[in-house]
C-alpha cells in the first residue's frame, strides 16, 4: 500500500496541476448549470483513456523491452513519444501562465495585466531552464510531494468554504448559473478543450525505474478515481457560486469565487496555485527532457533537451492562457490517440479492438476540433 501511494503521487500531482484551478470558469462559460454533467463526461473519457494506458503498461512494455513488438505498434509508439514531447512543451507553458495569472490576481487586479503575466511567465520558465541546464532539475523535482500535500489541503479548505456558502445560499434560495447561448457544436468543441484538466495519469507509465508493473497500473487507476471524485465534488460545490462569473471567461476567476465564499480563501488558493503549477511545470520539463533523450537515442543530451522544452514554452507563453489550454488538450489527445493505436495492435479480442478504435475516434475529434473557452 505504501508503495502504491508513493507511485500515485506523481500522476495525481500532474492531474491537479493540469487545470484544477481553471475548470470552473471554463465549464460555466460552456454549459453553465450542466457543469457537473460535463465534468463527469470528461472524467469518464479520461478513465477510458487510462484503461488504454494501463493495457499498454501490461502488454506493450514487455514486448518493447524484448524487441518483440509488432512493427505497426512500434511505429505508433515512436510517434507517440515525439507527440508527448510537444504536449509537454505546451503543458509547461500552460502551468506557468496559470501560475503568473493567479499570482498577479492574488496581488491585486491593478497588477493583473497581460504584459505582467508574460513577463513573469518568461522569467519563471527561464529560471527552470537555467536551473536544469546548470544544476539539474532533480532537486526541484522533490517539490512534487510537498506541492501535492499543499494542494490537497487547499482543496479541502475550498470544499469547506464553498459548502458553507452553499448551505447559507440554500436557506435564502440558490441562484443557479444561466445556460450560455452556445450551439451543440460549440459546446462539444469547448468541452473537448478541457481534456488537459484530467491529463497526468499517463505519467504512471514512465515510472518503470522506480515501481513494478502492477504498482504503476494501480497508481494510474487510483489517481484517476481520486481525481474524478475531487473534480465532481468541487464543480458541484462551486455551482451555486457560478452566477457571480461574467460572460467573459477569465483563467483566474476562481480567486474571485473563493473570495465570495470567504475572505480567508483567496490567499491560500493563490499559494496553492503557485506551488502546484511550478511543481507540475518542473515535472513535465523533466518528463519531456527524458523523452527527447530517449527518442533521439542520447544524440540530444539532458541539458540540451531541457533548453528545448523551456525554449518552446517561452515562445508559446505569449498566447492567451485559454488558447494554450485548448492547444494542450489537442496535443495530449493526439498522444492518447496514438496510444490507442498501439493498444489496438495488441488487442486480444475483436471487442477490445473496437473499444480502442472508438476511444481513438473521440480523441481524433478533440485533436482536430477542440477550441478555447470564452
Amino acid at each position: 500500500m505504501k508503495k502504491l501511494l508513493q507511485a500515485t503521487a506523481t500522476p495525481l500531482a500532474s492531474i491537479f496541476g493540469s487545470g484544477f484551478l481553471i475548470i470552473v470558469p471554463i465549464l460555466n462559460g460552456a454549459v453553465g448549470p450542466y457543469s457537473v454533467y460535463a465534468m463527469a463526461v470528461v472524467c469518464g473519457l479520461a478513465y477510458c483513456v487510462g484503461s488504454v494506458i494501463r493495457f499498454n503498461i501490461r502488454y506493450a512494455e514487455p514486448l518493447l523491452a524484448k524487441d518483440e513488438i509488432p512493427h505497426r505498434a512500434r511505429f505508433f509508439e515512436h510517434i507517440s513519444d515525439l507527440a508527448l514531447v510537444a504536449a509537454y512543451i505546451i503543458s509547461v507553458c500552460l502551468y506557468i501562465n496559470i501560475l503568473a495569472s493567479f499570482f498577479l490576481g492574488g496581488i491585486g487586479p491593478q497588477y493583473d495585466t497581460v504584459q505582467n503575466e508574460h513577463f513573469i511567465s518568461v522569467v519563471v520558465i527561464v529560471l527552470i531552464g537555467a536551473t536544469g541546464y546548470f544544476e539539474g532539475l532533480q532537486a526541484l523535482g522533490k517539490l512534487e510531494k510537498i506541492s501535492l500535500g499543499i494542494t490537497l489541503i487547499i482543496i479541502l479548505v475550498l470544499f469547506a468554504g464553498f459548502a458553507s456558502f452553499d448551505f447559507k445560499a440554500a436557506a435564502a434560495g440558490i441562484e443557479w448559473p444561466k445556460m450560455p447561448s452556445h450551439s451543440w457544436w460549440e459546446i462539444l468543441t469547448i468541452v473537448s478543450g478541457t481534456l488537459i484538466v484530467v491529463q497526468g495519469f499517463e505519467t504512471s507509465r514512465y515510472l518503470g525505474r522506480k515501481f513494478d508493473t502492477e504498482t504503476r497500473i494501480g497508481s494510474c487507476r487510483l489517481s484517476q478515481i481520486v481525481a474524478t471524485v475531487v473534480y465532481l465534488i468541487f464543480v458541484a460545490l462551486a455551482l451555486p457560486l457560478m452566477h457571480f462569473l461574467g460572460d467573459v471567461v477569465k483563467d483566474n476567476d476562481l480567486i474571485m469565487l473563493a473570495g465570495k465564499a470567504s475572505v480567508l480563501l483567496p490567499l491560500p488558493l493563490v499559494i496553492a496555485a503557485v506551488f502546484s503549477q511550478f511543481s507540475a511545470a518542473v515535472a513535465d520539463t523533466l518528463g519531456g527532457s527524458g523523452n527527447i533523450v530517449e527518442s533521439t537515442h542520447n544524440h540530444v543530451g539532458l541539458k540540451q533537451a531541457t533548453l528545448l522544452i523551456c525554449g518552446g514554452a517561452v515562445i508559446l507563453c505569449f498566447a492567451p492562457t485559454l488558447t494554450i489550454l485548448a492547444l494542450a488538450s489537442r496535443a495530449f489527445a493526439f498522444y492518447y490517440m496514438l496510444q490507442c493505436l498501439v493498444a489496438s495492435s495488441l488487442a486480444q479480442s475483436a471487442l477490445q479492438r473496437c473499444f480502442f478504435y472508438f476511444v481513438a475516434a473521440i480523441l481524433a475529434f478533440i485533436t482536430l476540433f477542440a477550441v478555447p473557452a470564452g
